[in-house]
């Protein structure tokens, strides 16, 4: 077991580890299309759990990123994600890119993982660009 009180995940721990700089990781809802063969770490086991937003912070607190790309429609559609999202992003050398939908799908077919969440608020998706930590 784990000393630290981090990813306890296997699959988590490890995509975590082997994501390198200019990787992308997708952090899902339970409802964003999945491209057929990418690698999928799924740990909804019911609707809204767990939250996205607790799948993202123990992501963010192992993975170095440089980078965030999201849905333009969670401006109108989820205003409370995209605010927390800038919360969580805040100090950060850079600012959340916001896209289309369909451009966003259309970005994560180069995902190196996604980790779904089962939360069930519309357009909580966010693309990590993996970054280095020198």
């Amino acid at each position: 077991m784990r000393k630290s009180a981090t990813t306890i995940n296997p699959a988590l721990s490890r995509v975590i580890s082997e994501t390198g700089h200019t990787d992308m990781l997708v952090v899902t809802d339970a409802g964003l299309p999945i491209p057929p063969g990418a690698e999928r770490i799924d740990l909804a086991y019911r609707p809204g759990a767990p939250a996205f937003l607790d799948v993202l912070d123990t992501v963010l607190a192992e993975l170095v990123i440089e980078g965030a790309t999201v849905s333009e429609e969670v401006a109108t559609q989820s205003p409370e994600v995209l605010a927390a999202l800038r919360e969580r992003f805040a100090g950060m050398d850079f600012e959340i890119t916001l896209i289309p939908h369909v451009e966003f799908k259309s970005l994560t077919h180069g995902a190196r993982a996604f980790v779904r969440s089962g939360e069930f608020t519309p357009y909580a998706n966010v693309i990590l660009h993996a970054g280095v930590a020198y």
